[in-house]
């Protein structure tokens, strides 16, 4: 079950110049700066209402998200929901039928439990599940 929008992804080239701008934009400072060197990206989080915004900048010029900017270009990646039980809404979905980019959950930003699913099963968005890690 999707509780709700948890956060909005934005991939970006440069994470300092964008802060700047969404900072501008949305009137707010960016309340947290982030490395995941697994996935090798670092991140700023924006709180606007209910919602946040996640910019997501590559660490290395061979990331994921470097290869998604050189091919689509800045902007929005990814939409991420809440779920209370990652493993359970996991399972659901792929009885389902779509496909998860990863079968185990992952450490993300932002004391988060994440798993994709891949773009290919859900219309071409890349969608989050996101847990709260306790």
């Amino acid at each position: 079950m999707f509780k709700n929008v948890e956060h909005i992804g934005i991939a970006v080239k440069d994470l300092q110049a964008s802060i700047t701008l969404f900072e501008k934009l949305l009137n707010v400072k960016s309340y947290k700066t982030e490395a995941v060197t697994s996935e090798q990206v670092e991140t700023a989080f924006f709180q606007t209402g209910e919602t946040k915004i996640e910019l997501v900048a590559s660490t290395t010029a061979e990331g994921t998200i470097a290869k998604y900017i050189d091919k689509k270009g800045e902007g929005i990646h990814h939409i991420a929901f809440e779920v209370p039980d990652i493993l359970s809404e996991m399972a659901r979905l792929k009885n389902e039928g779509f496909q998860l980019l990863n079968e185990q959950p992952k450490k993300g930003a932002d004391n988060k439990l994440v798993c994709f699913l891949h773009p290919k099963t859900t219309n071409s968005v890349l969608i989050e599940l996101c847990q709260e890690i306790k």
